[in-house]
């Protein structure tokens, strides 16, 4: 199947498709081609954040806000450069693959990821601060994973090993709404 993908695409890409003779892709469809791809973040006329893009209408402004803190104020995003600016290859790959299973748990360098995430969230708040919105409440749900080291996944799963009977039905009862 793959194959004939690839086939198709080479063939577009030289025109010789012959429901198109001829015809050449163009920036549309490079766009179009763009928005079946569906990366953690894609580029679009803002930034597409889509690892948290879902969940409990409290916590869905938590996202926003922490990127907003970190991108728009020049000393929040420097100080995250410069913590993140030694992290090797394979320590963002190590991470990639251990924290979506350990959460803030994670293992990383001389203590675990839960210190390095206190530190950006403070950077992400102090830079929403510095803005003058009054926009730091929307961090509100990150400081209590921050704090409590219990993230929202260990929580779903603590449900649905117990009180929840190892059933799903109740997060559309319980939880999103």
């Amino acid at each position: 199947m793959f194959v004939d993908i690839l086939g198709y695409l080479q063939d577009f890409l030289k025109g010789k498709l012959p429901s198109l003779p001829g015809e050449l892709p163009n920036l549309n469809d490079w766009e179009n081609h763009l928005t079946t791809i569906f990366p953690e973040v894609r580029l679009k006329r803002y930034l597409e954040m889509r690892g948290a893009d879902g969940g409990p209408w409290r916590k869905l402004c938590a996202l926003p806000a922490f990127w907003v803190g970190i991108l728009y104020d020049e000393t929040s995003l420097q100080n995250v450069l410069d913590l993140t600016a030694d992290w090797t290859p394979e320590e963002r790959l190590m991470l990639r693959n251990k924290v979506p299973v350990m959460g803030l748990k994670t293992p990383f360098r001389d203590g675990l990821l839960r210190h390095v995430v206190e530190d950006v969230a403070k950077f992400a708040k102090d830079g929403l601060e510095r803005r003058g919105y009054k926009e730091a409440g929307f961090l509100n749900a990150l400081t209590e994973v921050v704090n409590t080291g219990v993230t929202p996944a260990e929580k779903l799963l603590e449900l649905y090993h117990g009180k929840w009977g190892q059933s799903v039905d109740p997060i559309f009862e319980e939880l999103l709404y």
